[in-house]
Parts: structure tokens; C-alpha cells; sequence
């Protein structure tokens, strides 16, 4: 097994060579020279160096120093050399020579010498070094300060539990006690208190059950001990039938000044007792936390007790609704996130109201620009009122067109969500359909993104059945289209004046015809260059028509997406005012109208004046709907006005299915299998078997019994992920079992030494290629003869490249003074071994395809590709 180690400093410029520097700078230095020594000394000790001869020279040079800071690294120095003989286990004979000096140290008249060497005590096991100290132990039980007092108590509780109170000091639990009594330190009460708790426990139940009435006056520690104490002895271990007393210790500690006393309370009052009423306690608790707390983390972690209540609890959580709401206040979103998730969670028609008018709040709330993220809060903020009228449609009417206002925000994000909402909610709720229609054309002039556009387009296309809605929604797609065509051609020498203040610039295009250019053959063509031009508009409605020429300005940007879709909502709006419109020529005058947008964007996506022409679906598509246009059937008209409809429809009922089956699924999930482990205390306390040592007996016992050790593929899985790293031959043999976890890797190496020598110094070298860091440098080891050792290596991932591992493995024999050297084979990290499978919703695969624009990057690389190959045939061609 592996050295235990309380201490852990990081040096990596050590050497064996630098032992003799450091021996001579503690046998000729001063103060600060051996201080600097004992550091280096203590470093070389932890990465594995043992430095044997130089314990003499820190007893002889050391110990006599009077720098505190030398004693104290002294007493680090002493607490990381090995006391132990390797071979028997023994403790060293040199080992005694320190027992003086330690002795010295607690009678020291300085304070802190005997503070430090008492907390040094609590590191120490050996019981043929501590027994000698005992009564000079025992006797700073009475010092003066409470300093030396608090840590001696901590030496004696470290003792007794080391050597399990029978051999050095069986009398503590009644020294501890005594001192306990008369002590007023609140540390060092509290050292005492925890000692009673952990070796003495009826003591401690009986010191709490008399200072029962006194327990909130005690200091905070002393508390949050008290607390540990009831939780030891009223829990599934203690089975206390008298659990109403110390329950009242807990609710009488719920009003104490100190958080973490409160915290811990309320922890404790739940573990204790499942009646509503204590739940209803924590549960208020917690709430006072969250509102009276400004640390984010600590509020994290608030939130994380609420919902472990809620999930056992939930009717009484539902009560406390409106106090979690309250820390939406915070500023961090990860707490903001946390509080929507739980409160969604506790919705119930009786409180549904007075949740979405919190939320409808918190939005009127995020349009004032001190708001900290206030776009990213506004989307959180939509999502959870969108599935508030999911589980409760009854109020729906009281938010949509409030969240209408935001279809022009600036978050895109934030708008598109709104748009969802109001085409899920005009779908579920018909009712509303009439005045959501209504208000979708007062504010589509305020969309600004083509996400939210091409959304509000198809609804308005869907949903608007009466005369006056369809004329309504054309008229409007006319107006943000602007005036047509986009662009003109005019005759050479005729010019445009586009800097006059009195004609106000439309985005549009203007081709003018230049002179003949000669080409390389010797024929002429005509050269042409693009301007913008300005199209005349009055002045005083040169606002109306930036405010409202949305569609326009984004058709002109390129974005011929929208403008296919532009095209099918129009088709299908005149197709449908064809079926409500009496009069023939009103509606063959929106067939036109409609039919003229459309070819003036085939027009525009076919010049070469814009960044990038038209893409052929788009240009399909636009086709499409103008033969659909000039030559309508019944057959058309069925696909384009109910079809598209009625696949809505199922995808919304298949995505309601869908939740519900995860929710079965959920609420199906026992917590108790029936092949658990069995927690068997009784056979744990006469055993002398810790916890884990029992499950894993029990559990090698049952696979015996069923014969699962043959059958069992996990292990098959094992044998397969195991590399040999040397060969059969080679003296020294090694293999490794590669455990990769997220973003960490664990090399467990086996290493066996095949030879009847004994390997010095024998030390595992790991090396790594590509994104891969090595944790910490594995120590030195000396290997018996045919014996093994198993070794442990630690390796960081930091991104998601292939990577390799190399290295050997050098040792030392006695016969031959220098050092071998066993290469490894490399072992190769696969990307595949630390990727996992996920999920993810429509709606977040679109927000991203969008974001990441993979399909103009799969197209790059096709066009690389293309090209790539096109210049490998032209080279083989040739």
C-alpha cells in the first residue's frame, strides 16, 4: 500500500545530488540558511527521495536551534521521515533521540513552541515514541492559554483514538470531561466536545442533555458540534427513541446568529423527522438563507437542499413557492436557473397565477438597462412562461401579448423563444387566436432577426382565416418588402443624385451601363458596375420607412432563406384570400402583387451585385410558388393550406407524448433495487470491517455464488483495456490498465521485477505527446526479488486530440553501479474513449446549427476537398 501523507508540497528542481549542500548548510548555517535547508530537505522527502543520513545532522544541528520558524519546519521535517524500519515494521532505533527534544518543546515557556509540537503530536502514531511524552501531554490540559489548551486537547482525543484508549491514556474521556467543564475557550470546548462525541459518546449526550436550555448561548462552533452530536445519535445508526428532545435542541438553534449553524439545522431537522411541520421549518430556513445570502455558491447550494426537498417533500414545498421566487434578485444566471427549474417544478393550479405574474414582472423588470445580462435573464424568464401555459393553458391569455413586445429584441435568442411561444400557444389555445393574430401585425415591423421573421411569417401564413386578417397580413409583408423592383438598370450616361438631403436613400440597387471593354479574344462587352441609388420618398416619412422596411433590408443583406419563405407565406395567403374573397379582382390584384415580390428576389438573387447569389433551394422554392400561383389546383390547395397545418399538429403531439413518456419513465425509477448491498452494522462492529471492506466482500461473495466471476462482461471489458508495456524477456515486466473518466487518466501500472535481484531506485518515467500533461512524477520504489508493485500515474486531458504516452522504467542493482534503463511501448489515448453520447432538444440542434453555420463550413470543406483532388488528378494526369 501506498504511504500515507499529510502533507503535499509541489518541487520539481530536486536531486539526490543536492543532500550533501543541504547536510552542510545545516551543519555551518544560521537561522534562515537552515530554515531554507529544512525546506529543501522536507521536498526532496516528499517527491520520494529518502535522504537516510541525514537524520543524525537534524538532530545534532537542528533541534538545538532557537528560530521558531526552524522548529517548526523541524517538526514537518519529523512528521514526512519515514520511522519505520521497511523491512519489520519497526520502529527506528535513531527515532528516540527525538523524544527529548519534543519533551523540551511541550515545557517550553513559549506559547507557541508548545502549540506547534502538540498539533504535531495529533500526526503521530507511533506509540514507542508518544508514551514517554504522556504527562507532559497531559499537564498543558491546565496552561494558562488557551492556545496550548485547545491543541492539547486535540493530542489527547488523536491519542486515545489512535491506540483505541486502552494502552497510553485510558483515563481521557474523564481528563477531556473535567476540562470541558471549567473550559471557556470556544475552540478548545469544542475540541473536547468533538473528542467526547467520537470515543465517549454518552458522556457527550449526557454534557448536551444538561446544558439543554444553554445550547443557543454557546458559541457557534460548540454549536455546529452539538448539531453533529444529535445527527450521530438520532440517526439510522443510533435509533434514539427519545428523538423529541434533541429535536427541540435543533429548532431552538434554528434563530442562531450564525448561518452555517442555521444551515446545518435545517439539514439536521429533515434527517431527523419526515412530519410536515419540521419539513416546513427546513424548508423556511432555507428560503431565509437564499434572500439573506449575497454568496453565489452558497446559494447554489441552498437551492441544491430545496430540491432534494422537493423531490421527497413537494406539498410542502409548494407553500414556500413564492419565497424561492424572491432570489431571482441574484445577478449570477446559473442561480437564476436554478430557481426557475425548481419553481416550475412546484407549479399547481392554485399558485400557477401567482407565479407567471412574478415572471411577467421580472420581464417588464429586464427592459431597463442596468439589468445585468438582461437578454440572457429575458430568455430564461419566456422559457418558463412558455412552460407555465404548456401545464396550465388557462393562462396564457394574461402573458402573450405582453411577451409579444420582445419580438424585436435585440437577444435574437430571446425573440425566437417568444416567437415559439405565441406559434405553440395560437396552435393550443383558439380562443386567443383572433387577438394574437391582431397583434403579431401591429408588431411585426419590429422584428429585426430573419429567425424570428421567417416564425412570425408561417403563423400569420397558418392562422389568419378572415377576410380581414389575410388582408391585413399581405398588406404588411408588402409594406416591409418596400417598394419594388430592388434594384434598376439604367441607360448609359443617365446618373442618379443620391446625395441630395431632400430624397431620402431606399435600399435598392441601380446598374448603370459603362463603356464597351475589349476582351482578351478581341470582341467587345459591355462593363457595368453597381450603385446604390436612391429612390424618392417624402421626407417626413423617411423614419416610418427605416422603422418598418424590415424585411427589405434583410432580403437586400442576402439572406434569400427568408425571402423563400416570404414567398411560401404569400402563396399561401393568397390562396386562402382566393377562398374568402367574393370579388375575383381583388384577389387576382394580390395573386399579381405577390407574383411581382417574388420575381423582383429571383431578379435580385440572379445579379451579381450582392455578396452571394441566390442557393438553389431557395430559388426552387420561389419557382415553386409561382407556378403555384399562376396554374393553383385543388390539390395544391389542400397540401399548402391544411397539410402544413396538420404536421404541426403531430409534431406537437408527439413532443407532448414525448415528455409525458419521460415523466412515466421518471416516476418509475426506484430508488431500492433489489440486488442493493446490504449494510450489515452488526457484523461491522465485530468484525472490525470498515464499510467499503464489507460491500465488496459481500458483493465477491454473491458473485461466487452465482458464478458471475466467469460470466460477468464488465471484466472481460477490463482484460481487453489492459497494455503490456515490456516483454516477457525483459528483466523487469510491466503492463498497464489505461481508466479513462471525462477528462482525466489513470494509468495503473503493474510492475513485476523478474530477476533474483533486488531493484534500487526503481522509478517509472511517463512522458506525453500532444494535449496531454502529467499530474505528478510517480516516486521511487525498491523491488524485492520476483516481487511486484503497483503504480499509479495520474494524466490530464485538455482537449480533444489524440494523444500518446511514452516512457521507461529505471533502476539500480547492487552488482552494477549504473542504471538501467527498460523502454515502454507507447500507449495511444483515443479520442473515441473519453466522448460520450448526449441528447439534444430541436430547438437548442437549431440555435446551434445556426450559431456554428455548419453547413456553410461542410460546404467549405467539400469545395477544399473538390479542389484538393482536382489538382491531385491534374498531377497524375500529367
Amino acid at each position: 500500500m501506498e504511504k500515507p501523507c499529510t502533507l503535499l508540497v509541489h518541487f520539481d528542481k530536486g536531486s539526490p545530488a543536492m543532500a550533501n549542500e543541504i547536510k552542510a548548510e545545516l551543519e555551518s548555517g544560521d537561522g534562515p540558511a537552515k530554515a531554507d535547508a529544512m525546506r529543501r530537505a522536507i521536498s526532496l522527502l516528499l517527491n520520494g527521495e529518502p535522504l537516510p543520513h541525514l537524520f543524525i545532522t537534524v538532530v545534532r544541528y537542528v533541534q538545538s536551534c532557537d528560530d521558531h520558524a526552524v522548529q517548526k519546519l523541524l517538526l514537518l521535517y519529523l512528521e514526512t521521515v519515514d520511522k519505520r524500519d521497511a523491512a519489520t515494521g519497526k520502529v527506528l532505533p535513531e527515532m528516540i533521540l527525538i523524544c527529548q527534544n519534543l519533551r523540551n518543546n511541550l515545557q517550553s515557556p513559549n506559547e507557541y513552541i508548545r502549540g506547534v509540537t502538540l498539533r504535531f503530536l495529533c500526526r503521530l502514531a507511533e506509540p514507542e515514541l508518544l508514551e514517554p511524552l504522556v504527562p507532559s501531554i497531559l499537564a498543558n490540559l491546565d496552561h494558562r492559554h488557551h492556545f496550548v489548551r485547545r491543541h492539547a486537547l486535540s493530542a489527547v482525543a488523536a491519542i486515545y483514538r489512535r491506540q483505541h484508549g486502552d494502552q497510553l491514556i485510558p483515563d481521557a474521556p474523564e481528563l477531556v470531561e473535567r476540562s470541558l467543564a471549567s473550559e471557556q475557550d470556544a475552540a478548545a470546548r469544542r475540541n473536547a466536545f468533538l473528542m467526547l462525541l467520537a470515543s465517549a459518546q454518552d458522556r457527550a449526550v449526557a454534557y448536551l442533555l444538561t446544558n439543554a436550555d444553554r445550547v443557543a448561548e454557546w458559541p457557534d462552533l460548540l454549536q455546529m458540534a452539538a448539531v453533529d452530536l444529535i445527527c450521530k445519535v438520532c440517526g439510522p445508526k443510533g435509533g434514539r427513541a427519545d428523538k423529541g428532545r434533541y429535536i427541540k435542541i435543533i429548532i431552538s438553534l434554528l434563530s442562531a446568529p450564525s448561518s452555517a449553524v442555521v444551515y446545518e439545522c435545517a439539514g439536521a431537522l429533515v434527517s431527523l423527522s419526515s412530519a410536515p411541520t419540521a419539513v416546513r421549518a427546513a424548508a423556511n430556513t432555507y428560503c431565509q438563507l437564499l434572500s439573506s445570502q449575497s454568496d453565489n455558491n452558497v446559494k447554489l447550494i441552498i437551492l441544491d437542499r430545496l430540491h432534494e426537498l422537493r423531490a421527497s417533500h413537494r406539498e410542502v414545498m409548494v407553500d414556500v413557492v413564492m419565497d424561492v421566487l424572491r432570489a431571482l434578485g441574484s445577478p449570477n444566471v446559473d442561480v437564476r436557473k436554478k430557481v426557475l427549474d425548481l419553481v416550475l417544478d412546484l407549479l399547481t393550479p392554485r399558485n400557477v397565477e401567482e407565479v407567471v405574474l412574478y415572471l411577467k414582472k421580472e420581464v417588464v423588470k429586464t427592459q431597463a438597462a442596468e439589468v445585468e445580462k438582461g437578454g440572457e435573464y429575458r430568455q430564461m424568464l419566456v422559457q418558463a412562461i412558455h412552460s407555465c401555459a404548456k401545464k396550465y393553458p388557462e393562462v396564457a391569455a394574461s402573458v402573450v401579448h405582453l411577451l409579444m413586445d420582445f419580438l424585436g429584441d435585440p437577444n435574437v435568442a430571446a425573440a425566437h423563444d417568444v416567437v415559439l411561444f405565441v406559434r405553440e400557444i395560437i396552435e393550443t389555445n383558439p380562443k386567443l387566436r383572433v387577438s394574437i393574430i391582431q397583434r403579431l401585425i401591429d408588431t411585426f415591423y419590429q422584428i429585426r432577426a430573419s429567425r424570428v421573421c421567417i416564425c412570425a411569417l408561417w403563423i400569420l401564413a397558418e392562422y389568419a382565416l378572415s377576410l380581414s386578417e389575410v388582408e391585413s397580413a399581405i398588406s404588411t409583408i408588402k409594406q416591409c418588402v418596400g417598394d419594388l423592383p430592388f434594384y434598376t438598370v439604367s441607360e448609359e450616361g443617365e446618373t442618379t443624385d443620391s446625395s441630395k438631403p431632400s430624397q431620402p436613400v431606399v435600399n435598392s440597387v441601380t446598374v448603370s451601363s459603362r463603356r464597351p471593354a475589349v476582351l482578351a479574344d478581341g470582341t467587345y462587352a459591355t462593363q457595368s458596375a453597381a450603385t446604390e441609388t436612391a429612390i424618392s420618398a417624402p421626407a417626413a416619412s423617411l423614419g416610418s420607412l427605416a422603422s418598418t422596411q424590415n424585411l427589405r433590408s434583410l432580403i437586400l443583406s442576402g439572406d434569400f432563406f427568408l425571402a423563400a419563405a416570404v414567398a411560401s407565406n404569400l402563396t399561401k395567403l393568397v390562396l386562402r384570400l382566393e377562398e374568402v374573397q367574393p370579388s375575383k379582382v381583388e384577389a387576382n390584384k394580390a395573386s399579381t402583387g405577390a407574383l411581382l415580390i417574388m420575381v423582383s428576389i429571383l431578379q435580385l438573387g440572379e445579379s451579381s451585385y450582392l455578396p452571394h447569389p441566390i442557393d438553389n433551394d431557395s430559388h426552387a422554392r420561389i419557382v415553386l410558388c409561382v407556378r403555384i400561383l399562376c396554374n393553383p389546383g385543388d390539390d395544391v390547395r389542400k397540401v399548402w393550406l391544411q397539410s402544413c397545418r396538420q404536421s404541426f399538429v403531430n409534431m406537437l403531439a408527439e413532443k407532448q407524448f414525448r415528455e409525458t413518456e419521460e415523466m412515466k419513465a421518471k416516476a418509475q425509477i426506484s430508488h431500492a433495487q433489489p440486488d442493493d448491498l446490504i449494510d450489515f452494522y452488526h457484523l461491522k462492529s465485530r468484525m472490525g470491517m470498515s464499510q467499503l471492506e464489507l460491500e465488496d466482500a459481500v458483493q465477491d461473495d454473491l458473485k461466487a455464488a452465482t458464478g458471475q466471476f466467469t460470466k460477468d462482461a464488465d471484466d472481460t471489458n477490463k482484460l481487453n483495456r489492459i497494455l503490456q508495456l515490456t516483454g516477457f524477456s525483459d528483466p523487469v515486466y510491466a503492463e498497464a490498465f489505461v481508466t479513462v473518466h471525462h477528462y482525466d487518466i489513470v494509468l495503473d501500472v503493474t510492475v513485476i521485477n523478474r530477476t533474483k535481484e533486488t531493484l534500487q531506485n526503481l522509478c517509472l518515467e511517463l512522458a506525453t505527446m500532444g494535449d496531454l500533461k502529467l499530474v505528478d512524477r510517480p516516486q521511487n520504489y525498491t523491488l524485492a526479488p520476483e516481487s511486484s508493485k503497483q503504480i499509479r500515474a495520474n494524466i490530464k486531458v485538455s482537449s480533444t486530440e489524440t494523444g500518446v504516452i511514452f516512457g521507461n522504467i529505471v533502476y539500480e542493482t547492487s552488482n552494477v553501479m549504473e542504471r538501467s534503463v527498460v523502454v515502454l511501448n507507447d500507449i495511444h489515448i483515443d479520442i473515441m474513449d473519453y466522448i460520450s453520447p448526449a441528447t439534444c432538444a430541436d430547438v437548442a440542434f437549431r440555435n446551434m446549427w445556426a450559431e456554428f453555420e455548419w453547413e456553410n463550413k461542410v460546404i467549405c470543406i467539400f469545395f477544399k476537398l473538390s479542389a484538393f483532388f482536382k489538382i491531385i488528378y491534374i498531377v497524375f494526369d500529367t
